[in-house]
């Protein structure tokens, strides 16, 4: 399981260090995409592979599915990990995701994910108040 919270820049050559409490979960090759909420995902070869079969499943012909699956893979790619733990993060992806120097990088279960630092701020500082009423909200008949 993915989990914490890492702060790191990126360099000048648009390279991000990935933990590496996270690199053993990811191994060596894995896959970044556009994520939710204009952040990044990378995901292990394994769970992108559960992924990929999940969306396989969706039914072509509903143009949602379509609209997702082009917006979505289009800005997947797989990735290496250079010899100091750092990724190349490419400008389309970095543009997407707001990303221009201070970065947060969360494990989130079965995905890191990556987000400009001002946009998840912002992000926590909008769900912070909200977050029991969520829990609530998903966990009605759960006690965790």
């Amino acid at each position: 399981m993915l989990m914490g919270e890492f702060h790191h820049n990126l360099d000048d050559k648009s390279r991000i260090v990935i933990p590496s409490t996270f690199r053993l979960e990811l191994g060596n090759r894995f896959v970044i995409a556009k994520g939710l909420e204009k952040c990044l995902y990378i995901y292990s070869k394994t769970e992108w592979e559960k992924v990929v079969s999940k969306l396989n499943t969706l039914p072509f012909t509903k143009k949602d599915v379509r609209t997702f699956a082009r917006a979505f893979f289009s800005g997947a790619s797989e990735c290496e990990l250079d010899k100091s733990g750092r990724i190349v993060i490419n400008s389309n992806l970095s543009t997407y995701a707001g990303i221009k120097k201070e970065c947060v990088i969360i494990g989130a279960s079965d995905r890191l994910e990556i987000w400009d630092k001002t946009l998840w701020d912002n992000f926590m500082n909008d769900y912070e108040d909200k977050l029991s009423d969520i829990a609530e909200n998903l966990f009605t008949d759960v006690n965790i």
